[in-house]
């Protein structure tokens, strides 16, 4: 089970109390989003720009508010639990950059501070991943993907073919026959993002390896219960 950006239900996201409260709460695993600063920093925050509007990649770190962590800060609150990394680079916003500068520097902070099978690397950016990929084979990496449809296969196979260990499609997407299809491949299949108990439950049932869920009290209450 895995706290998307920490305990968000019951905490600001991606910060240092949602990431130590997904510990209380029973997470195995934490999802934070990583970004790059002006100055070339790694910040841990969702979206491009902070609440008052700056752009994160026109602001030095130390312009940044203080409840945006760093991405070392971030991965030493979550203590033992497993972090899921996803590099942020769209090419739809202000912080895009065709060279995959967030993944190669988010590389060396994650080595050092995370053993293989306490990582994933993902991102919704084919490149990101396939980069960290060829330079560190030993550094887990997963495809993130919007798809829907018979698109939803495609990018599964896609991250088969990219040598990636994990696949992460939306949950309205998630059959028994996408999750029998990812095992086959020796895929593992997380969903993201997943609040309600019921589904939560029928996607255990169906042999799902992760949900991402806001609320990881509530997931740990579930997949407990089965």
């Amino acid at each position: 089970m895995i706290a998307h950006r920490g305990a968000s239900a019951s905490h600001p996201e991606n910060t240092i109390e949602a990431f130590a409260a997904a510990a209380d709460q029973g997470a195995d695993w934490v999802e934070l989003d990583v970004r790059r600063t002006a100055d070339g920093a790694l910040a841990v925050h969702h979206d491009p720009h902070l609440a008052d509007g700056r752009a994160i990649v026109d602001c030095a770190a130390a312009d940044l508010p203080a409840s945006v962590p760093d991405l070392a800060a971030a991965v030493r609150a979550c203590g033992s639990m497993g972090v899921n990394v996803e590099i942020k680079n769209d090419p739809g916003e202000p912080d895009w950059d065709p060279t995959h500068a967030v993944a190669r520097a988010a590389m060396p902070v994650i080595a050092d501070l995370l053993a293989p099978d306490r990582v994933l690397v993902t991102s919704f950016t084919p490149g990101d991943v396939d980069l960290v990929a060829a330079l560190d084979p030993e550094m887990p990496t997963g495809l993130l993907t919007v798809a829907t449809g018979a698109d939803v296969l495609r990018d599964l196979e896609a991250a088969h073919r990219g040598g990636h260990v994990a696949y992460h499609p939306h949950v309205a997407t998630v059959t028994a026959e996408l999750i029998e299809r990812a095992h086959e491949l020796g895929l593992i299949l997380n969903t993201w993002t997943i609040d309600d108990p019921d589904r939560i439950a029928e996607l255990a049932g169906f042999g799902i390896d992760g949900v991402v869920t806001n609320d990881p009290a509530l997931g740990r209450r579930v997949i407990d219960s089965l």
